[in-house]
This record gives C-alpha cells, sequence and structure tokens, in this order.
C-alpha cells in the first residue's frame, strides 16, 4: 500500500511554482508593495498580461511546457500537483498528451483514484480522445488484477464517444474469466458488447469458451461454438482443442475424436497439443487401439509425432501389461526420426519387468544406461 501523500499547502505552493514558473515570471506572483498606488499598478498589468494570452498560452507558460514539466516528474503526485496547479490558472487548458503521460503516471503506480479524477477532468474538458488510452487502462487495471474497474472501463469509453476494440474487449473478457465470480458478467459483456460496435471475434469466443469448459458447463462451450458459424466466424484450431480438452475432462473422449474428425475434414491441421489431450484421454480410457491407430495417423494428417506423442502411448500399453506392443511403439519412434530418451527407456523396462520378460528389460537397460550417460554429456555441455 501505498503511504499518504501529506505536504502542506505551503510546500505544495512553493515546489510547484518552482517548477512550473521562471524567474521572470515569478515576479508576477511575488512581487508587493507597501505602496497602494503600486499594487493597483501591479494589477492592472497582471490583468492586461492574462487579457493578451490565447486559450493555448497562459501567463505560467503554454501548454507544452507543462506537458514537459509533468512528463519529468518521477513521483507522479508531483506532477498531479502540477496539473491541478495549471489547471486553476485563467485560461489555461491542457493538451490531450499531457493527460496521457499523468494518466499513465498515476496508473502505473497504483495511484487509482486520482487516475479516475483526472480521466473525469479530461471528459469535462471536451477533449478528444484516442482509443489507445483505454487499452493503456485496461491493461493497468488486468495487471492490477481488478475485474470490476477493467469492467467499467468498457462502458467508461462509451461515454467518451470511443467505440471499444475487440483487442480491448478480450483483454478485458480475459481478466475476467479469472474470476471465477465474474464469470456471468463477462459472458455479459460479451453479449452486450455487439449493441455497442463491438463484434467479439474468433478470440472472443475461445476465452469465453475456455472458461466454460473449465467451469464443468459444457453445453454452453458448445453453443458458444456453433453460434461462430452463425456469425460467419470460424473457428481456428484453439477453438477445437478448447473443445476436445474439455470432452476429455468429461470422459467424453469419443465424442473429442470425432471432433478431431471434423476439424480434419474441414481442412484444419491439428497442433500437437490437441493429440496430446487425444492421446492421454484414450490410453487412459484403455482404447489403446485406438490410441495407437491415431499415432500412426499424425504424421500423414500433417503433425509429426514427438517424444511426449510416443511416452504417452508407450506408458499406456505398459500399463495393462502389453510390454511387447510398449517395444513396438519404441521401433516406430526410432524409424520415425524422433530418439527414445530416459523416460521412454524407463517406462518400458519398468513395463517388462512387470511382466518378468528380464532379457528383454536387460537389452534396453544397457539402451537406457548409454541413453542416461548421452544426458549427462549433453547436461555438462550446455551447463
Amino acid at each position: 500500500m501505498h503511504q499518504p501523500f501529506l505536504r502542506s499547502s505551503k510546500t505544495v505552493t512553493t515546489v510547484t511554482r518552482s517548477l512550473i514558473f521562471p524567474p521572470k515570471y515569478q515576479s508576477l506572483f511575488f512581487c508587493y508593495s507597501s505602496s497602494p498606488q503600486r499594487q493597483e499598478n501591479q494589477r492592472k498589468r497582471n490583468q492586461e498580461q492574462q487579457a493578451s494570452n490565447s486559450n493555448s498560452k497562459s501567463s505560467i507558460g503554454s501548454p507544452c511546457r507543462v506537458q514537459k514539466l509533468i512528463a519529468s516528474q518521477s513521483d507522479p503526485l508531483l506532477a498531479k500537483e502540477i496539473f491541478d496547479y495549471a489547471s486553476r490558472q485563467p485560461n489555461f487548458r491542457h493538451s490531450y498528451a499531457s493527460y496521457l503521460i499523468l494518466i499513465l503516471k498515476l496508473g502505473r503506480s497504483k495511484f487509482f483514484s486520482l487516475m479516475e479524477d483526472v480521466l473525469f477532468h479530461l471528459k469535462s474538458d471536451r477533449c478528444p480522445v484516442n482509443p489507445t488510452l483505454f487499452t493503456y487502462i485496461i491493461k493497468i487495471y488486468v495487471e492490477a488484477d481488478l475485474p470490476e474497474k477493467a469492467l467499467k472501463t468498457f462502458y467508461n469509453m462509451l461515454e467518451f464517444d470511443c467505440k471499444p476494440l475487440p483487442k480491448q474487449l478480450n483483454r478485458i473478457l480475459e481478466l475476467l474469466v479469472t474470476h471465477r465470480n465474474y464469470l456471468r458478467p463477462a459472458f455479459d459483456l460479451f453479449k452486450d458488447a455487439h449493441k455497442h460496435g463491438c463484434l467479439p471475434n474468433t478470440k472472443s469466443y475461445n476465452i469465453l469458451m475456455r472458461a466454460f469448459c473449465l467451469n464443468g458447463d459444457l453445453s454452453i462451450a458448445y453453443s458458444l461454438f456453433n453460434k461462430m458459424f452463425e456469425r460467419d466466424l470460424m473457428p481456428d484450431v484453439e477453438s477445437y482443442r478448447i473443445l476436445m480438452q474439455g470432452l476429455c475432462r468429461k470422459s467424453q473422449v469419443n465424442t473429442a475424436v470425432s471432433l478431431l474428425e471434423d476439424m480434419l475434414n474441414k481442412g484444419f491441421v491439428p497442433d500437437t497439443l490437441s493429440y496430446t489431450t487425444l492421446l492421454n484421454s484414450l490410453c487412459r480410457k484403455k482404447q489403446l487401439r485406438e490410441a495407437y491407430k491415431l499415432l500412426c495417423r499424425m504424421k500423414v494428417k500433417g503433425c509429426n509425432p514427438d517424444i511426449v506423442h510416443y511416452n504417452t502411448v508407450i506408458l499406456g500399453f505398459c500399463r495393462e501389461g502389453r510390454a511387447m506392443d510398449a517395444c513396438k511403439v519404441l521401433e516406430d519412434m526410432t524409424s520415425n526420426g524422433c530418439l527414445p530418451n530416459l523416460v521412454s527407456y524407463r517406462t518400458l523396462v519398468g513395463g517388462l519387468c512387470d511382466q518378468e520378460m528380464f532379457d528383454e528389460a536387460k537389452k534396453y537397460m544397457e539402451c537406457c544406461r548409454n541413453c542416461s550417460s548421452l544426458e549427462k554429456l549433453r547436461i555438462k555441455i550446455l551447463g
């Protein structure tokens, strides 16, 4: 927590004036005389000076000068004092850059209430706003893990006549769905967005699909998936993978495999994680024949199996007392140019020993030793 910022009004005025006013301007504020006539003359000169200034430049200097002063302050609270002092001067109007710089300084230092005050001032000043400002504000709230404020920012944009962008919507959704009690508000925002000219994209759907799958609401995730086609949006590889992972968590692995077939028929190339998910689930469901067939099809379908895929199936066979089938997988592995690692050999040796096939185990044990020596050498070389 930041300590309360306590400064006397005298200190604030002195520091701020010394920063804003060059010596030639300070006489306008500090010079005085005991003569009433001289005081009256000084007052008239001040009025004439103010009248001659335009809206873009006041007696304290131009908005550009104030902007540079605000930008140069490492203390965000002192930058806010300079901003406030300048705001009180007649005919002075801050530049948009000053607002942006100060908002970022306050937000990044977690002075959120002060940042919101400046944002309110910006709205009152009717200064044209770049939507990028809200990208920064959303990022600040996301990094601070403040879902309520991030959600409010979406609607604040509308008050500034800024149409939210899909990437801004997605950033807010990503934060909201990490908090289980904000899943429903996230869904409401998603459904509400198009009314305000912000059309959710494929990533928006993926964010919510993943959240509902993790929450066990597979039917809602499926509904969102189908909605994409209705809205002329094309799901991507991640969309399919999210659903397959959700189905596998619910032990609906056959439906997940059917979804993979649908994916392939539509011309998508599943990624390695999609295959890992399915192979794991098939092995856990003891559907080893289907797992092996899927492993063999991977290369044909454009995704070369890696060490994780092979080791998953080897482990599946060994767990079910089918160590010789696991040996066949290892042979396929080497012929496909994928070198077994320590995990491969240890799993296979353990499976063979469990079936009392010690001669076979001994053969692979020697390979395991060689692999271990190479692994130690690799670690030594790479540090």
